[in-house]
């Protein structure tokens, strides 16, 4: 529970220091997630990042989201995933899902 107070008190700080902001949130998990429903990841407009919605590449499209949510103000559905089959090929023992849900906060 630390983790997701320690993300909404900066998102906190960020917002009433005038910046831009937004936060990410796991919403569903299927398979292998790095990150259980509910973690959050939260993004002030200079790219600055708190907490965790999975890691590697899908960090990085999440805070690329996150940045134009903050800018045009619509939230977002963000779907990733790899099928078994997928994983195996790259070398991952198994695939997964997971949906993040991106919105800014104002």
């Amino acid at each position: 529970m630390s983790d997701a107070l320690d993300v909404l008190d900066q998102v906190g700080k960020w917002k009433a220091s005038g910046k831009g902001v937004a936060i990410a949130t796991v919403i569903t998990t299927w398979g292998s997630s790095p990150r259980p429903i509910g973690s959050q990841l939260g993004v002030d407009d200079t790219g600055a990042m708190v907490g965790s919605v999975s890691g590697g590449c899908i960090e990085g499209a999440v805070v690329q989201e996150a940045l134009a949510a903050i800018k045009d103000g619509k939230p977002r559905m963000l779907d990733f995933g790899v099928t078994d089959e997928q994983a195996w090929d790259v070398g991952l023992a198994c695939g997964g899902k997971v949906q993040v849900f991106v919105e800014k906060v104002n």
